[in-house]
């Protein structure tokens, strides 16, 4: 799953990108467009529960989740049409799966706004204008041969006419397509169309380093903006983090605590991004790896065994699951059987966040 970092130049964005994945790339903060091409990082995503695991079951080594990070070229008024090379940088924004805005929240007369002032809505407002322009040209210029095919009286055909349709007279109306309701089969079509409105979005609030938990009232205005949009924020230092990028693990643990915090900022921005593509972690725990496996909320165990192997889910049987409780508890997953603790799951069961789990499977 990909994640592309969005916003208007010089709100922090590749400063951000380059935190979060660890990039040593030379880069200018202070210039607008000096992303072109979007620069590509896999981060892991934090989690505690690695670690409590192989507490109990040590491990050869630990495999945590991962995330794709797209950084994509800053986008200005008038990207829709043109502006900025703005369709070049719209076209990448079609290929990822969630949406990061960052929104600047803070003041520093040493880098210059292209709106001429710190205004979070105002800039909010910029990329999702464009972004709905950028989708209701798309619709305008797909929709006529979608109706072309469709007077063949093919069902499916038809349905992506109406579900496009749909979709034109909601942008027109104003409406972003993520805030609408969708039934599953319309929901696949509207991935399928790569509109950029559709896609669930996280705001992530670029604030001063005096202001690291998101109090100002900046920060606020964010907060308001996405509680309406359904959407989640997360406020993040970015010129912090690039400090903490640059040190060893012990200097790194030490500023963190100078500063009051207990992670750096990857941990609450890949935990935020996974919840908001509606994903969830299941983990599978021995000797060789302790490992978490990514899944859509949702999924079934046979779904979640087919993300180890397809084999898993065409020959699934059952799978055996316990908690990390359990495991807490019982220390050993010899005791976790023996208290009656081990579950036995059929093709049914819906996976839970947090499960260990071993599939069995006959191919």
């Amino acid at each position: 799953m990909e994640a592309g970092i969005v916003g208007l130049p010089n709100v922090g964005k590749s400063t951000l990108f380059n935190a979060l994945t660890c990039s040593t790339a030379a880069q200018s903060a202070n210039y607008p467009f000096c992303t072109i091409e979007p620069n590509e990082g896999i981060v892991s995503v934090p989690d505690e529960r690695l670690t409590r695991i192989t507490k109990y079951i040590p491990p050869q080594k630990v495999i945590p989740a991962i995330l794709k990070l797209v950084d994509i070229a800053g986008i200005v008024k008038g990207a829709s049409v043109g502006e900025g090379l703005g369709n070049k940088f719209l076209s990448h924004i079609r290929e990822v799966d969630a949406i990061l805005q960052v929104v600047r929240c803070f003041e520093d007369v040493d880098v210059t706004h292209v709106g001429g002032g710190v205004n979070p809505l105002s800039d909010i407002e910029v990329i999702e204008t464009e972004l709905m322009l950028a989708d209701m040209q798309s619709l305008e210029n797909s929709i006529p041969k979608a109706q072309r095919t469709a007077k063949s009286g093919d069902k499916e055909a038809k349905m992506r006419v109406e579900v496009m349709e749909k979709c034109l007279v909601e942008i027109n109306a104003g409406n972003p397509l993520r805030s609408l309701s969708w039934t599953d089969e319309e929901q696949k079509i509207v991935r399928n169309l790569g509109l950029m409105t559709a896609k669930p979005i996280l705001f992530v609030a670029n604030v001063d380093e005096n202001d690291l938990e998101g109090k100002s009232p900046l920060v606020q205005q964010v907060r308001d903006y996405a509680a309406k949009a359904g959407a989640s924020v997360v406020p993040v230092c970015a010129k912090l983090e690039a400090e903490l990028a640059e040190l060893d693990e012990a200097d790194r643990g030490e500023m963190l605590a100078s500063v009051g915090l207990k992670e750096p900022a990857l941990g609450a921005v890949a935990r935020a991004t996974y919840t908001t593509l509606g994903l969830q972690s299941y983990f599978t725990a021995g000797e060789k790896e302790v490992r978490a496996w990514t899944i859509p909320i949702g999924a079934t165990a046979p779904q979640a065994a087919g993300v180890i192997h397809s084999d898993f889910e065409r020959g699934f049987i059952r799978c055996e699951v316990y908690t990390l409780q359990d495991l807490e508890t019982y220390k050993t997953e010899k005791d976790i059987r023996s208290a009656g603790k081990l579950r036995v799951e059929g093709k049914a069961y819906v996976m839970q966040d947090g499960d260990i789990c071993h599939f069995l499977f006959n191919v």
